[in-house]
């Protein structure tokens, strides 16, 4: 028989935490159907509370007709044998999580719900849902083994490059020394040059190894301390807690997925070798400024993960759908969409800069949602599934909305800038990259949290006034794209590189808009030929397709690349359309 002394476990009831209200012992076989159900007896045997339906079976079944039941409010239950560790109390309201917003999918406390959540159309009770939701917990497990496993991966890179390095060092000196002979002299000199420079290299990357291995055993600990609070409450838990620790969790688990398998593929390989000069002579200058050789320190990714310029495919446009822009009842002026951008839904979100006002549309370019500002935004980039940021010059500011399922659109935080910003577009997912309004840094730098910083690239000495220059971003090849309109000229900086491509040609005449579309190639809106111009990676012109708007002025493209959106500012002719992106 078990020891009830070490076993007794009951579940208490959600009251029982709140000051002046009488502890419910519920029910063990009821909790397991997520029913709540006073408990009335104790079995000891079982070891269990239990009410009167399920006791039932002691007089049902002989082996159990011994069992002793006592009254459930003889004995004193233990707590519950899942800590929830303060998991299921809301951070800002200390109040038990008792409802989940499937509109915006946040665990709400009581306070919550009517704060923040009013206007959300489905907010339901969690003790109603987590029986009946499918729980993901061993998806949340299985992504944080995964992490754990690529963490553990990267402490032992850290271990073998540490070794790899050395043993590149070793091989060095070894043939410094068989080339030694009748140029002793020379060679302790060249000895004491190349231990000076790996001695500095080696201690760089034992510096950035640590640092990378301090990391992943981070990662190993957050991983482990998460996966051992999914095993217990996948074992122990109820519905509810499992339901709450899968929420809790899941957005843990995918910052830690993204971090890890982020420094996986930018695990840096540090190698060290040194190459004879294939004539020597004896330098009559010191061996640091006359090396017989050369010495190569650096790091380099695994060949798999090298970036390989893809082909400069062109690209062609079917037009899906396409609606006149006219002056509806609450506008002051007829539209002017200064900013596009898809989410990653699907949906259209478009800034109308004279009436101040933003819009969604759907696939069909029917408008669903509309939000009235009171300033003249500028332009619009979404930042996540359901946010975004708007520029505005006057004030100089970024505001950032929330959009829910619901097409419901509220605002989130401002960050105030002292730059003008124009044009905005995603540099990573720490920072953006916005075009400037009067001032000689025609691109900038703006952090999620406003922080402004430049780029190290040498920009001609020029300012562009208001909407005579439209920027983007490609991250994966690092340029940055710069439009220019009164010059008729597509400007392609490398910023790694520190160098500037000029792409002026007959076809592209006032770009406006830029877009970056399938292979990183560009799309530019090119305002007096009426056109959409393609722009390859290589920088050559492959296509330019003739649009039945006049004057394009704003272009984007959506994030799976399928669809194209494409407006103009031809006044009493205003269009949006929509395109569908093929090779």
């Amino acid at each position: 028989m078990a020891e009830s002394s070490n076993k007794i476990s009951a579940k208490i009831s959600s009251g029982d935490a709140v000051p002046g209200r009488k502890e419910q012992i519920l029910c063990q076989p009821c909790s397991r159907k997520d029913l709540q159900t006073t408990a009335d007896v104790f079995c000891s045997e079982c070891d269990e509370f239990q009410c009167n339906d399920c006791s039932k079976a002691h007089t049902v079944y002989m082996f159990m007709n011994s069992h002793t039941l006592v009254n459930a409010t003889e004995v004193k239950p233990k707590p519950s044998s899942f800590d929830m560790k303060g998991m299921d109390i809301c951070e800002q309201h200390g109040k038990l999580l008792e409802l989940f917003c499937e509109d915006e999918i946040e665990l709400c406390c009581s306070a919550c719900a009517i704060v923040d959540h009013r206007k959300c159309h489905s907010v339901v009770e969690i003790l109603k849902i987590a029986g009946k939701s499918r729980s993901a917990g061993s998806q949340l497990k299985t992504k944080l083994e995964e992490v754990k496993s690529k963490a553990e991966m990267i402490v032992k890179h850290t271990e073998s490059s540490k070794e790899h390095v050395t043993k590149d060092i070793k091989v060095i000196f070894v043939e410094i020394k068989r080339m030694r002979g009748d140029m002793n002299k020379m060679f302790d000199d060249l000895e004491v040059f190349v231990t000076r420079k790996t001695d500095a290299f080696q201690a760089e990357v034992a510096n950035k190894l640590a640092k990378k291995r301090s990391s992943g055993e981070k990662h190993i600990a957050d991983v482990t301390k998460s996966l051992e609070i999914v095993d217990t409450a996948l074992e122990n838990g109820t519905p509810s807690q499992k339901f709450i620790v899968e929420k809790k969790l899941k957005r843990q688990a995918n910052e830690l997925y993204r971090d890890v398998d982020n420094e996986c593929q930018n695990l840096e390989i540090a190698t060290a070798f040194f190459k004879f000069d294939e004539t020597l002579k004896l330098p009559l200058l010191p061996i640091s400024a006359c090396v017989p050789g050369k010495l190569t320190l650096k790091y380099t990714l695994p060949e798999a993960k090298k970036y390989v310029a893809p082909v400069d495919p062109i690209v062609k446009l079917t037009k899906i759908t396409s609606i006149k822009l006219k002056k509806t009842g609450d506008d002051v002026k007829e539209p002017l969409y200064t900013g596009l951008d898809f989410l990653p839904d699907g949906r259209l979100f478009a800034v109308d800069n004279l009436n101040k006002k933003c819009l969604i549309y759907n696939e069909e370019l029917e408008k669903v949602g509309s939000y009235q500002l009171s300033y003249h935004p500028q332009s619009v980039v979404a930042i996540s599934e359901a946010e975004l940021a708007i520029t505005s010059k006057n004030p100089c500011k970024i505001e950032f909305l929330r959009v829910s399922k619901t097409n419901e659109i509220t605002l989130i935080r401002t960050c105030k800038v002292t730059t003008n910003y124009d044009s905005i577009c995603l540099k990573d997912e720490s920072y953006f990259v916005v075009g400037t309004v009067d001032d000689t840094r025609p691109v900038r730098i703006v952090s999620m949290s406003g922080e402004e910083k430049d780029f190290s690239v040498r920009f001609p000495n020029k300012k562009y006034s208001n909407d005579t220059s439209a920027c983007n971003y490609i991250s994966n090849t690092e340029k940055l794209i710069l439009a220019d309109k009164l010059e008729h000229t597509v400007y392609i900086y490398d910023v790694a590189t520190n160098t500037r491509v000029v792409v002026k040609d007959d076809q592209i005449k006032e770009p406006r808009g830029v877009a970056v579309g399938p292979s990183d190639c560009i799309l530019v809106c090119s305002m007096r030929t009426n056109s959409i111009v393609q722009i390859s990676e290589t920088y050559r012109i492959l296509s330019s397709f003739k649009l039945d708007m006049k004057w394009p002025y704003r272009v984007c493209v959506s994030k799976d690349q399928s669809i194209l959106a494409v407006t103009n500012c031809c006044g009493g002719k205003m269009k949006l359309e929509l395109f569908k992106l093929t090779y």
